[in-house]
């Protein structure tokens, strides 16, 4: 008994193949047939022939053979196309890739064995019942081969694995983005408002300034007169200790707020810096009512 080296569900496959190409190959030979009897019972009609109509009748007759074994030859290339699309059909899908070697094809010890096989196992495997099924290519379970599709699996989680973490640490940086752009924006309206009130302490500065050049003009004005840029005098600081009240209140408020911002260290120092106006505009104020 011949051996292809075939597993028994494999071996099953071969044989219904070999037994649609038999019955294809038998259909050819008896239009083959069918082609030499329709010419002898049209033209063999009479007992001689020149040599002109037999070399008639064989050309006719070889145009009709050539083109049976032409169409026969195409059809089974096409069907063996057909054959292997869907082996690599199939097995695209347990990602295997199939490879042929055509020089195997013309080997005559391997078609010795084919036809030996054909003689022998197709003969005593004829009446195996076909698949009722739709044949599909099962998984191969050889060490090799499965330890591959396994390590691709595993390698194909990994980077799965990979991609998500990747892909969570993108959503907190993100988030953290957010926070701090949230933080930034609200540091911002701060300063602003900070930024307004030190443009009315300036306000006020000049409107002292003004009050003081005032009061050193009218040094030699009349009681009455003095009396009343004292009134103005001390009414502007009055307002100049309420805002600076208001200014620490927005110092400390600022503070707490920007404590852990970048702005923190700047705005302090300007801070300071008014402070440093504020306490020599206090000495100015001092040195005046001394003055006076």
């Amino acid at each position: 008994m011949a051996d292809l080296g075939f597993n028994e569900h494999h071996q099953n496959e071969v044989i219904n193949y070999m037994r649609f190409a038999r019955s294809k190959r038998l259909l050819r030979l008896k239009t083959i047939d069918s082609c030499f009897q329709d010419l002898k019972d049209s033209r063999l009609v009479e007992e001689t022939f020149t040599v002109d109509e037999v070399t008639d009748m064989l050309d006719g007759l070889q145009v009709v053979v050539r083109g049976e074994v032409e169409m026969e030859l195409i059809n089974t290339a096409h069907t063996n196309v057909l054959l292997l699309r869907q082996l690599f059909s199939q097995a695209e899908k347990y990602y295997l890739r199939l490879q042929t070697d055509i020089s195997e094809l013309e080997n005559r010890e391997l078609l010795e064995q084919v036809a030996e096989f054909e003689k022998t196992d197709f003969k005593s495997n004829s009446k195996v019942n076909q698949e009722s099924s739709k044949p599909k290519l099962a998984p191969l379970n050889e060490g090799g081969v499965s330890e591959l599709l396994n390590k691709e699996i595993s390698k194909l989680q990994e980077e799965n694995d990979k991609l998500r973490a990747r892909l969570r640490t993108l959503e907190s940086q993100a988030m953290s983005a957010l926070d701090e752009k949230s933080k930034a924006e609200r540091a911002l309206k701060d300063l602003q408002k900070i930024q307004g009130d030190q443009q009315e302490i300036s306000n006020l500065e000049d409107t002292v300034a003004a009050m003081q050049a005032d009061f050193e003009k009218s040094l030699t004005a009349s009681a009455v007169s003095q009396k009343e840029l004292q009134d103005n005098l001390v009414s502007a600081k009055h307002d100049l200790l309420r805002v600076q009240e208001q200014l620490s209140l927005a110092e400390k408020e600022l503070e707490k707020k920007f404590q852990q911002t970048a702005a923190y260290r700047n705005m302090k120092e300007i801070l300071s810096k008014k402070n440093d106006q504020i306490k020599d505009l206090r000495k100015r104020l001092q040195r005046y009512e001394s003055d006076e």
